[in-house]
């Protein structure tokens, strides 16, 4: 990732979480242009299953908003 792209990031974690949502929804909308809106939901509906599928089995273990952000701003730092 650039560095820009790193500061956006930055910036967009540090909105409120609707803000965030809507700014989520704009970028993935953004890279099925051509797909419907209910395509591209559900397509986020079919990662986030098999998201949880595999915390259910053990497969990934799940972090908290402030590990999350430690390592963003680790990897940002480095």
């Amino acid at each position: 990732m650039s560095a820009h792209a790193e500061r956006l990031t930055l910036e967009a974690l540090a909105l409120p979480a609707s803000q965030r949502a809507e700014l989520a929804h704009q970028l993935i909308a953004s890279l099925h242009e051509g797909t419907t809106v209910a395509q591209a939901e559900g397509m986020g509906s079919a990662e986030a299953s098999r998201r949880l599928g595999e915390i259910e089995r053990g497969e990934v273990q799940p972090i908290s908003q402030e590990e999350l952000f430690a390592r963003v701003r680790q990897r940002l730092a480095g």
